[in-house]
């Protein structure tokens, strides 16, 4: 989407907004509460406190291992435009004061499929987070397990889950973000594996395709199945947040769970 555009016309509603009153409002319609898809800065900007942030893993990027067409070019592209060199940002930050560990996944770079530097950012984050003993929050959006790693990508599935096993033994607080779209080997992986699960507000979550089960199982699914609502009621995420309600809600958490904000000179409380 071009920030330079006038107007923005919901895909959900059709209603049109003001381009600039609609990135205002978090990039969320005014009319149905469509939450739209966001790139990593985007929501690194919108949740963590000014001036927190410091990255882990920059410079990590994926090579080629099962050589597939054309692979390197794409990578680099994405890299241009994206301003990131994976699908996943991961760092340490503060939200309202509270230091924590954070991943943000950008579904623009290749769907935020996960590969094997992806698989091992996530994975880091969490010995980080056990090292410094700070609670985890990963924002998922992803198309699931990245095809061109082929048996290397499916292997991230085992690795991150084993990662957030180790946090959990440690004591310390694991938190993800089910953002539009978490699908595929994420959601078998450790976007499931949380501590508790928010998500936002008609987020497409599911494994597999809604149409892939039907015709599987031979029955018509809910016309809401695979959304944050559905998941919600059925007990498999806990909460449903707004983004202008994130940090509010994110830093209870921490607070309920004893976390302490920094103080000013920049050590726990």
């Amino acid at each position: 989407m071009n920030d330079n555009q006038e107007n923005f016309t919901c895909p959900r509603c059709n209603a049109v907004m003001d381009y600039r009153e609609f990135v205002k409002k978090q990039k969320v319609c005014g009319s149905c509460n469509y939450h739209s898809r966001l790139t990593w800065p985007e929501r690194m900007e919108m949740t963590i406190d000014p001036g927190s942030f410091t990255e882990f893993d920059a410079g990590m990027e994926s090579k080629n291992p099962i050589g597939f067409p054309d692979y390197e070019a794409k990578i680099a592209g994405l890299q241009k435009s994206c301003g990131t060199r994976e699908a996943v940002v991961t760092g340490e930050c503060t939200i309202e004061g509270y230091p924590l560990i954070i991943g943000i996944m950008d579904s623009n770079f290749m769907m935020a499929s996960m590969g094997s530097v992806v698989g091992e950012k996530i994975a880091r984050a969490f010995e980080y987070a056990i090292e410094k003993k700070r609670p985890v929050v990963l924002f998922t959006a992803s198309g699931g397990a990245r095809m061109q790693e082929g048996i290397f990508s499916l292997m991230q599935m085992a690795k991150t889950s084993g990662a957030a096993a180790k946090l959990g033994k440690a004591g310390q607080l694991y938190i993800t973000v089910l953002a539009d779209p978490t699908t595929g080997g994420v959601t078998a992986s450790f976007a499931s594996l949380g501590d508790i699960i928010l998500a936002e507000p008609g987020a497409l979550i599911g494994f597999a395709g809604k149409r892939v089960i039907q015709d599987t199982i031979g029955e018509k699914l809910p016309e809401n199945f695979q959304t944050s609502e559905f998941l919600r009621e059925h007990g498999f995420a806990d909460m449903i947040v707004c983004r202008d309600e994130m940090r509010a809600v994110l830093s209870r958490l921490f607070r309920i769970h004893n976390y302490k904000p920094l103080t000013k000179g920049g050590s726990d409380a």
